[in-house]
């Protein structure tokens, strides 16, 4: 090869690699140019979100609901906020912060206590960010006008006074987590259509009742609330005619049930809720309960009043669920 012949061959090599030199430069500029656009999307993305939004509560009620509220006080409404995963900065609580919601401990055990009357000293110590509201008479007078002034307060409620799956759904709402609200729905619907399913196939269509002994006195669960609904809508278990004619005019979820209706209970399943103080064979052996078809044939199951059935809720009917099945298919 000549010595022309050499330099043309360098000189080519030359420009080659410093063309593959520039298109390498590009491709790297070009792809940092694209993540500091995607970075700076994401940033705006992020600053774009809203800090709170402005919803209607159960009332009319415009509140300033922060985008992802962190210290939540909801008096008797922690059924659900498990249900979502979210825990309170405060939880429910009588009779001096010795009485709690027992059935949910497994989560709130080391969450403090709050009386239920929630005082507004005892309200603004725990500094929420967010105060959720069990219905209307709990902001009834010039109260809803002191939470406010603590922290934004949201009214919930239906209007179908115990509708805990509406309920659900509305905290869903305002705590952002509406999907978890709806997840958790369905799994409890599903639990429940098996159960039934499996009820159905082992004692077909049997009537139960709940009744709940405190001291001397006897009350029995409202067909359409609490557990009763759990029994008798979810479960599809027979309701005795006693419970239709007591829960007719009646609102509250526990109705005093008298010795001549308890003498004509005809319930072929009988869950027990009591106090300490009295025994399953001490009901056995009162001859009022002895007309009972359930006490004659052995279906009478105890239960605590720590239990679940005093409640509602996801998850205290997902365990009301677990209690009957076990009771009954054991």
């Amino acid at each position: 090869m000549n010595q022309n012949s050499k330099r043309r061959t360098r000189k080519t090599r030359r420009t080659t690699l410093f063309s593959l030199l520039i298109l390498v430069l590009l491709a790297a500029a070009c792809s940092d140019g694209a993540q500091q656009n995607a970075e700076s999307a994401a940033d705006n993305d992020t600053n774009n979100q809203p800090e709170e939004r402005v919803l209607k509560d159960f009332i009319g009620n415009e509140v300033k609901v922060p985008a992802h509220p962190e210290r939540i006080i909801a008096s008797y409404l922690e059924d659900h906020l498990v249900a979502l995963g979210v825990k309170p900065v405060a939880q429910w609580s009588v009779a001096d912060g010795k009485t709690v919601q027992d059935y949910l401990q497994y989560s709130l055990q080391d969450v403090p206590t709050i009386p239920s009357e929630l005082p507004y000293e005892a309200v603004m110590s725990f500094r929420p960010d967010l105060i959720l509201l069990d219905g209307a008479d709990m902001a009834s007078g010039d109260k809803y006008a002191q939470y406010s002034k603590i922290a934004p307060t949201y009214i919930v409620g239906t209007e179908e006074v115990n509708d805990w799956r509406k309920k659900l759904l509305m905290i869903g709402e305002v705590l952002n987590k509406s999907e978890e609200a709806r997840k958790a729905l369905e799994e409890y619907e599903r639990k429940a259509s098996e159960a039934r399913e499996k009820l159905n196939e082992a004692i077909g269509s049997k009537s139960a009742a709940a009744i709940w002994l405190l001291g001397k006195d006897a009350y029995i669960v409202h067909e359409n609330r609490s557990s009763g609904e759990v029994l008798y809508h979810d479960l599809g278990m027979k309701v005795p005619d006693v419970v239709k004619e007591i829960s007719a005019s009646a609102t509250a979820n526990w109705l005093p049930l008298p010795n001549e209706k308890l003498a004509e209970l005809d319930a072929d399943y009988l869950f027990i809720v009591k106090s300490e103080g009295i025994t399953k064979d001490q009901i056995v052996s009162d001859p009022i309960w002895s007309a009972i078809p359930a006490v004659w044939n052995g279906h009478i199951y105890e239960f605590g009043a720590d239990s679940s059935w005093l409640y509602s809720g996801t998850i205290a009917n997902g365990q009301i669920i677990d209690h009957v099945l076990d009771s009954i298919l054991k």
